[in-house]
């Protein structure tokens, strides 16, 4: 269990625990995003920034602007799949865990 935000685990282990929710988060829209049967035009960016998040959490900490950036092009690509938007909600609450939430406009 976390003490508060940003603190490590008390499990023992080192890593960030912004890490490993973002890491939670990614697996779980990329299994959501797998498992839909419908086809929409941006799926492929979709994938693709999800696999780029992917790899930024097991590279350890990584890097916000790119983080933002990719949950950007996701959430352009699959904001209207409505099937998707608890997996995309989670991806963005991980993100955020890394610094100030972004401007919603």
């Amino acid at each position: 269990m976390l003490r508060s935000l940003g603190q490590r685990p008390v499990t023992g282990s080192d890593e960030d625990p912004r890490v490993s929710e973002l890491r939670t988060a990614v697996s779980r829209l990329r299994r959501e995003l797998a498992a839909l049967p419908a086809d929409f035009p941006d799926r492929a960016i979709a994938e693709d920034e999800l696999a780029a998040l992917a790899a930024m959490a097991s590279g350890g900490a990584p890097e916000v602007p790119r983080l933002r950036s990719s949950l950007l092009l996701i959430a352009g690509a699959i904001g209207s799949v409505s099937a998707l938007a608890g997996g995309l909600r989670g991806v963005r609450e991980a993100v955020e865990l890394f610094g100030e939430p972004m401007q919603r406009g």
